[in-house]
Protein backbone atom coordinates (compact mmCIF):
# COMPACT_ATOMS: atom_id res chain seq x y z
CA UNK A 1 0.00 0.00 0.00
CA UNK A 2 2.98 2.21 1.12
CA UNK A 3 3.94 2.05 -2.62
CA UNK A 4 0.85 2.72 -3.81
CA UNK A 5 0.89 5.88 -2.28
CA UNK A 6 3.99 7.37 -3.28
CA UNK A 7 3.66 6.25 -6.62
CA UNK A 8 0.36 8.42 -6.53
CA UNK A 9 2.24 11.08 -4.87
CA UNK A 10 5.09 11.08 -7.82
CA UNK A 11 1.94 11.33 -10.47
CA UNK A 12 -0.06 13.78 -8.72
CA UNK A 13 3.10 15.82 -8.20
CA UNK A 14 4.04 16.10 -12.12
CA UNK A 15 0.17 16.49 -13.25
CA UNK A 16 -0.22 19.30 -10.61
CA UNK A 17 3.39 20.79 -11.88
CA UNK A 18 2.05 21.00 -15.63
CA UNK A 19 -1.19 22.45 -15.06
CA UNK A 20 0.38 25.37 -12.79
CA UNK A 21 2.83 26.08 -15.64
CA UNK A 22 -0.23 26.35 -17.77
CA UNK A 23 -2.05 28.39 -15.54
CA UNK A 24 1.20 31.02 -14.69
CA UNK A 25 2.61 31.16 -18.21
CA UNK A 26 -0.74 31.70 -20.26
CA UNK A 27 1.28 28.95 -22.83
CA UNK A 28 -1.30 27.01 -24.69
CA UNK A 29 0.92 24.03 -25.15
CA UNK A 30 -1.21 21.49 -22.74
CA UNK A 31 -4.30 22.86 -24.06
CA UNK A 32 -4.79 19.71 -26.26
CA UNK A 33 -4.51 17.49 -23.07
CA UNK A 34 -6.83 19.16 -21.11
CA UNK A 35 -9.58 19.81 -22.72
CA UNK A 36 -12.72 18.20 -22.22
CA UNK A 37 -12.35 16.16 -25.63
CA UNK A 38 -8.84 15.04 -24.92
CA UNK A 39 -8.23 11.15 -24.75
CA UNK A 40 -5.45 11.50 -22.67
CA UNK A 41 -7.73 13.54 -19.67
CA UNK A 42 -10.27 10.75 -20.30
CA UNK A 43 -7.27 8.02 -19.44
CA UNK A 44 -6.85 10.25 -16.28
CA UNK A 45 -10.34 10.62 -15.26
CA UNK A 46 -10.60 7.06 -15.54
CA UNK A 47 -7.49 6.20 -13.15
CA UNK A 48 -8.88 9.03 -10.84
CA UNK A 49 -12.32 7.34 -10.75
CA UNK A 50 -10.62 3.76 -10.04
CA UNK A 51 -8.50 5.12 -7.21
CA UNK A 52 -11.55 6.89 -5.50
CA UNK A 53 -13.44 3.57 -6.02
CA UNK A 54 -10.12 1.53 -4.78
CA UNK A 55 -9.82 3.17 -1.73
CA UNK A 56 -12.79 3.33 -0.95
CA UNK A 57 -12.97 -0.51 -0.75
CA UNK A 58 -9.66 -0.95 1.12
CA UNK A 59 -10.17 2.02 3.53
CA UNK A 60 -12.87 2.36 6.50
CA UNK A 61 -14.84 4.92 6.11
CA UNK A 62 -14.02 5.84 9.48
CA UNK A 63 -10.34 5.29 9.26
CA UNK A 64 -8.51 8.32 10.96
CA UNK A 65 -5.59 10.37 9.39
CA UNK A 66 -2.50 9.68 11.76
CA UNK A 67 -2.68 12.38 14.62
CA UNK A 68 0.93 13.55 16.19
CA UNK A 69 1.50 15.01 19.99
CA UNK A 70 1.75 18.45 20.39
CA UNK A 71 5.57 18.51 20.42
CA UNK A 72 6.05 17.69 17.31
CA UNK A 73 4.69 21.01 16.18
CA UNK A 74 7.87 22.70 14.81
CA UNK A 75 7.05 25.72 13.35
CA UNK A 76 4.12 27.82 12.02
CA UNK A 77 1.91 25.96 9.52
CA UNK A 78 3.44 26.64 6.20
CA UNK A 79 0.58 28.35 3.51
CA UNK A 80 -0.37 26.91 0.39
CA UNK A 81 -1.88 28.60 -2.24
CA UNK A 82 -3.35 31.76 -1.94
CA UNK A 83 -1.60 33.76 1.35
CA UNK A 84 -3.10 37.07 1.06
CA UNK A 85 -6.24 37.71 -1.08
CA UNK A 86 -7.20 41.29 -2.80
CA UNK A 87 -11.08 40.55 -3.38
CA UNK A 88 -12.71 43.88 -2.15
CA UNK A 89 -15.45 42.08 -0.23
CA UNK A 90 -12.68 39.60 1.44
CA UNK A 91 -10.64 43.39 2.44
CA UNK A 92 -13.90 44.87 4.16
CA UNK A 93 -14.11 41.60 6.10
CA UNK A 94 -10.40 41.78 7.17
CA UNK A 95 -10.56 45.56 7.73
CA UNK A 96 -13.03 44.84 10.95
CA UNK A 97 -11.33 41.56 11.83
CA UNK A 98 -14.20 39.51 10.75
CA UNK A 99 -16.87 40.95 12.36
CA UNK A 100 -19.12 41.03 10.12
CA UNK A 101 -17.94 37.39 8.73
CA UNK A 102 -20.93 35.03 8.14
CA UNK A 103 -20.75 31.70 6.49
CA UNK A 104 -23.71 30.34 4.63
CA UNK A 105 -24.69 26.83 4.26
CA UNK A 106 -27.57 26.43 1.33
CA UNK A 107 -28.37 24.26 -1.49
CA UNK A 108 -30.09 20.58 -1.02
CA UNK A 109 -30.40 21.44 2.94
CA UNK A 110 -33.86 21.88 4.49
CA UNK A 111 -33.15 24.41 6.70
CA UNK A 112 -30.36 26.77 4.54
CA UNK A 113 -28.25 28.40 7.85
CA UNK A 114 -25.65 31.15 8.19
CA UNK A 115 -22.96 31.49 10.73
CA UNK A 116 -21.13 34.54 12.34
CA UNK A 117 -17.24 33.52 13.43
CA UNK A 118 -18.31 33.84 17.10
CA UNK A 119 -20.87 31.15 16.58
CA UNK A 120 -18.82 28.66 14.88
CA UNK A 121 -16.47 29.15 18.04
CA UNK A 122 -18.81 28.56 20.52
CA UNK A 123 -20.08 25.32 18.92
CA UNK A 124 -18.30 22.08 20.04
CA UNK A 125 -15.01 21.96 19.09
CA UNK A 126 -12.27 19.35 17.77
CA UNK A 127 -8.62 19.82 18.06
CA UNK A 128 -6.27 17.75 16.47
CA UNK A 129 -2.48 17.71 15.81
CA UNK A 130 -2.07 16.41 11.34
CA UNK A 131 0.49 16.36 9.06
CA UNK A 132 -0.57 18.75 5.91
CA UNK A 133 0.69 16.93 3.09
CA UNK A 134 0.82 19.58 -0.11
CA UNK A 135 1.27 18.36 -4.25
CA UNK A 136 4.62 20.16 -4.42
CA UNK A 137 6.16 17.24 -1.69
CA UNK A 138 6.54 19.45 1.06
CA UNK A 139 4.57 18.19 4.66
CA UNK A 140 3.90 20.52 7.96
CA UNK A 141 2.67 19.36 11.26
CA UNK A 142 0.22 21.66 12.79
CA UNK A 143 -2.39 21.47 15.26
CA UNK A 144 -5.95 22.48 13.87
CA UNK A 145 -9.27 23.74 15.86
CA UNK A 146 -12.61 23.76 14.70
CA UNK A 147 -16.21 22.80 14.28
CA UNK A 148 -16.96 19.26 12.88
CA UNK A 149 -18.71 19.62 9.51
CA UNK A 150 -20.67 16.59 10.22
CA UNK A 151 -22.28 19.39 13.33
CA UNK A 152 -23.01 21.80 10.10
CA UNK A 153 -24.73 19.47 8.10
CA UNK A 154 -27.08 17.65 10.94
CA UNK A 155 -28.46 21.93 11.64
CA UNK A 156 -28.49 22.33 8.33
CA UNK A 157 -30.46 18.89 7.56
CA UNK A 158 -29.04 17.37 4.69
CA UNK A 159 -31.54 16.48 1.80
CA UNK A 160 -31.35 13.22 0.88
CA UNK A 161 -30.49 13.67 -2.99
CA UNK A 162 -27.12 15.47 -2.07
CA UNK A 163 -24.10 13.45 -3.03
CA UNK A 164 -21.40 15.91 -2.63
CA UNK A 165 -20.60 19.85 -0.09
CA UNK A 166 -19.23 22.49 -2.57
CA UNK A 167 -17.12 25.49 -1.08
CA UNK A 168 -16.79 29.06 -2.52
CA UNK A 169 -14.35 30.95 -1.49
CA UNK A 170 -13.11 34.36 -0.97
CA UNK A 171 -9.68 34.43 -3.07
CA UNK A 172 -9.73 34.45 -6.67
CA UNK A 173 -6.99 32.57 -8.96
CA UNK A 174 -5.61 34.12 -12.04
CA UNK A 175 -5.85 32.28 -15.09
CA UNK A 176 -3.65 35.00 -17.42
CA UNK A 177 -5.36 35.80 -20.10
CA UNK A 178 -8.82 34.00 -19.06
CA UNK A 179 -9.06 36.18 -16.35
CA UNK A 180 -9.95 36.21 -12.74
CA UNK A 181 -12.13 33.03 -10.87
CA UNK A 182 -13.11 32.61 -7.50
CA UNK A 183 -11.50 29.43 -5.98
CA UNK A 184 -14.21 26.41 -5.17
CA UNK A 185 -13.78 23.15 -4.04
CA UNK A 186 -15.50 20.03 -3.10
CA UNK A 187 -15.52 16.44 -1.63
CA UNK A 188 -18.52 13.77 -1.01
CA UNK A 189 -20.61 13.34 1.66
CA UNK A 190 -18.26 10.66 3.25
CA UNK A 191 -14.93 12.95 3.61
CA UNK A 192 -17.72 15.66 4.42
CA UNK A 193 -18.75 13.52 7.74
CA UNK A 194 -15.34 12.17 8.66
CA UNK A 195 -14.47 12.79 12.10
CA UNK A 196 -11.05 14.70 11.60
CA UNK A 197 -13.09 16.96 8.94
CA UNK A 198 -13.05 20.01 10.39
CA UNK A 199 -14.01 23.79 9.40
CA UNK A 200 -10.86 25.59 11.56
CA UNK A 201 -10.59 28.86 12.96
CA UNK A 202 -7.58 28.10 14.80
CA UNK A 203 -3.66 27.15 14.09
CA UNK A 204 -1.55 26.12 16.78
CA UNK A 205 -3.48 27.64 19.91
CA UNK A 206 -3.26 31.09 17.70
CA UNK A 207 -6.53 32.47 15.54
CA UNK A 208 -6.20 31.61 12.04
CA UNK A 209 -3.84 33.34 9.99
CA UNK A 210 -4.74 35.14 6.57
CA UNK A 211 -1.66 33.42 4.79
CA UNK A 212 -3.52 30.29 6.45
CA UNK A 213 -7.26 30.79 5.21
CA UNK A 214 -8.55 33.01 8.01
CA UNK A 215 -11.66 33.30 9.13
CA UNK A 216 -12.01 29.84 8.56
CA UNK A 217 -10.85 26.59 6.15
CA UNK A 218 -11.45 23.14 5.83
CA UNK A 219 -9.38 20.43 7.32
CA UNK A 220 -9.56 17.33 4.96
CA UNK A 221 -6.90 14.86 6.58
CA UNK A 222 -7.36 12.12 4.62
CA UNK A 223 -6.40 14.30 1.16
CA UNK A 224 -4.12 16.20 -0.07
CA UNK A 225 -3.39 20.24 0.85
CA UNK A 226 -5.28 21.20 -2.22
CA UNK A 227 -8.48 19.96 -1.02
CA UNK A 228 -8.41 21.99 2.05
CA UNK A 229 -10.25 24.95 0.87
CA UNK A 230 -9.18 28.54 2.74
CA UNK A 231 -11.38 31.19 2.75
CA UNK A 232 -14.77 29.76 2.84
CA UNK A 233 -17.53 32.25 2.04
CA UNK A 234 -19.95 29.64 2.05
CA UNK A 235 -20.97 25.62 1.54
CA UNK A 236 -23.49 24.22 -0.93
CA UNK A 237 -25.04 20.86 -1.31
CA UNK A 238 -25.51 19.46 -4.45
CA UNK A 239 -26.47 16.44 -6.41
CA UNK A 240 -24.02 16.80 -9.47
CA UNK A 241 -20.93 18.93 -9.86
CA UNK A 242 -21.57 19.97 -13.47
CA UNK A 243 -23.05 23.46 -12.99
CA UNK A 244 -19.74 24.73 -11.09
CA UNK A 245 -16.41 25.85 -12.95
CA UNK A 246 -15.99 23.53 -15.54
CA UNK A 247 -17.62 20.68 -13.83
CA UNK A 248 -14.58 18.67 -12.64
CA UNK A 249 -15.10 19.93 -8.80
CA UNK A 250 -12.75 22.05 -8.02
CA UNK A 251 -10.23 25.16 -9.23
CA UNK A 252 -7.10 23.05 -9.92
CA UNK A 253 -9.45 19.93 -11.11
CA UNK A 254 -10.84 22.18 -14.13
CA UNK A 255 -7.03 22.25 -14.97
CA UNK A 256 -6.33 18.88 -14.69
CA UNK A 257 -5.68 17.54 -11.01
CA UNK A 258 -7.41 14.88 -9.71
CA UNK A 259 -10.71 15.53 -7.95
CA UNK A 260 -9.90 12.63 -5.20
CA UNK A 261 -6.50 13.45 -3.72
CA UNK A 262 -6.85 10.51 -1.12
CA UNK A 263 -3.92 9.41 1.15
Amino acid sequence: MSGFIINRRRFLTVAGAAASAVTLSGCGAFDGFLSSQSPVRDVLASANSLTYRVQRMLIDADALAPEFSASEVRQGQRPNGSTDPTDADYLALKEKQFADYRMTIGGLVEKPLSFSLDELRNMPARTQVTRHDCVEGWSCIAKWTGVPLATILDEARVKPEARFVVFHCYDSMDLGLSGAVRYYESIDLIDARHPQTILAYGCNDEALRVANGAPLRVRIERQLGYKMAKYIKGIELASTLAPYGSGKGGFWEDLGYEWYAGI
